[in-house]
């Protein structure tokens, strides 16, 4: 559907298995360090918009149906400069076993109605009404998205209708956008006016995973597709790849059909949905994120006082320096995680094996696996969406900002949102549980 929508898409597509290819070809199995090919390939996260904690709740509910829950708390609004008021969540298995089975993703983000900096009391009013007049989800969709989670499977006409339906739902519209409203929005912010401005929602973007998005990047401009200015994320460097990595082609401008205030419909163009890729690193943990975060205010402040200088140059200096430069640093610093697994080359001689995993590690007792990220980057997400705005919008800052956290979205959608870190902590605390009992030392494993 979505290819269909925005051909530029099938292109990413296409671009994107070509260079996992390539890489496949070029690196053998250490291309697959990160996941299977079969995987990568079939890898994509969507993202998805919405107005109103109601209609937040309601695609909770869709996504239950497919074992996808909410994880992590984003506040967008923080994170540029620019009018970018949503706040996000993303909706994904968190089990590894339905992960490899099911490896999407739908980044879901919700108009920050109530933060008096984009829109003042008037406006909010007007927002309210119009988002409240409004039904993005038949109930016949969120009923049967219910009877699934609930029973975990659907019969097979059902499922069949459940899934034309959801597809339905987030399929663009045909019915034309008032002109006059959305222009009113758009001065605001690019963002809130393809949230509130219309009568439904789409796909925003839908990203496929790529195993080198320098390259990926490069093809794509030969290609004659206009990239942003830049790759989001950690720079490209010689190290381990950490976090995520994220670029887009730009904002098209798309037909659509405009109603003006004397109930004519003229055609119009919007430029909101873009085409994003991504290339996914090891899972650090709240301290290597911390240095993340650190190193990302030293490029910041080189790039400052260094105008004329690349920040991608500015950036993978500062890496080199500060950034653990392999995987066994990474973990020796508990700066990311890993499972672990048995050695088959582990010694057999009866010697008894050392009480901690990176001892065990070193002496080839136990083999390290990084965990991949499966989550997002504030920062990232919003730099994408401000590359894709045609304007910078308006927000007064002399206004206190509303209160939006994980709490507040916990209880506007009616359950838990899960801490990444968490998920991550668990994983790597059951590989090493695993091991303490294979080799017997239950309780003296630190």
């Amino acid at each position: 559907m979505y290819g269909q929508e925005v051909p530029a898409y099938t292109t990413l597509v296409d671009v994107s298995r070509e260079v996992n290819e390539d890489v496949l070809r070029a690196q053998g199995a250490d291309a697959e360090r990160l996941g299977s090919i079969s995987r990568v390939t079939a890898e994509r996260h969507g993202a998805i918009r919405v107005g109103t904690p109601h209609e937040l709740q309601q695609v909770a509910r869709i996504f239950a149906a497919f074992g996808m829950h909410p994880v992590g708390f984003y506040d967008l609004r923080e994170a540029v400069t620019s009018a970018v008021p949503v706040i996000s969540t993303a909706f994904r298995p968190v089990d590894g076993g339905e992960l490899a089975r099911n490896p999407f993703r739908v980044f879901t983000s919700m108009l920050t109605v109530a933060d008096p900096r984009f829109f003042d009391a008037d406006l909010r009013s007007r927002l309210e009404t119009f988002l409240a007049g409004r039904e993005l989800f038949a109930p016949e969709l969120i009923g049967l998205a219910d009877r699934a989670a609930t029973e975990q499977e659907l019969p097979r006409q059902e499922a069949e209708r459940f899934l034309q339906l959801a597809v339905q739902a987030f399929e663009l519209s045909a019915e034309p956008v008032d002109k006059t409203w959305y222009e009113t929005l758009e001065r605001i912010s690019a963002v809130a006016a393809d949230i509130g401005g219309v009568r439904s929602t789409h796909i925003n973007h839908l990203t496929p995973r790529v195993l080198d998005i320098d390259e990926l990047y490069r093809c794509m401009t030969e290609r004659g597709i206009e990239m942003i200015d830049t790759i989001q994320g950690p720079p490209a460097w010689k190290g381990p790849d950490v976090l995520l990595r994220q670029t887009s082609f730009r904002a098209l401008a798309e037909p659509r059909a405009m109603r003006t205030p004397d109930g004519s419909v003229v055609s119009g163009a919007l430029r909101v949905r873009f085409g994003e890729v991504e290339a996914r690193g090891i899972a650090l943990t709240r301290k290597g994120r911390a240095l993340y975060d650190t190193l990302l205010g030293h490029i910041d402040d080189q790039a400052s006082q260094n105008p004329a200088e690349a920040r991608g140059d500015i950036a993978r200096a500062v890496w080199e320096r500060h950034m653990p430069g392999s995987e066994q640093e990474l973990a020796a610093g508990g700066l990311a995680y890993f499972t672990y697994q048995l050695s088959p080359g582990r010694p057999r001689d009866g010697s008894r094996p050392p009480t901690s995993i990176s001892a065990l590690v070193q002496r080839g007792w136990v083999r390290a696996e990084p965990i991949v990220y499966e989550d997002f980057l504030p920062r990232s997400a919003a730099g994408i969406f401000q590359s894709n705005l045609s304007g910078e919008g308006t927000r007064d800052n002399d206004q206190p900002g509303a209160a939006y956290d994980a709490a507040w979205l916990c209880g506007a959608i009616g359950r838990d949102v899960l801490d990444p870190f968490a998920l991550y902590e668990l994983q790597q605390s059951r590989s090493i549980a695993h091991i303490a009992h294979e080799l017997d030392l239950t309780g003296a494993l630190g």
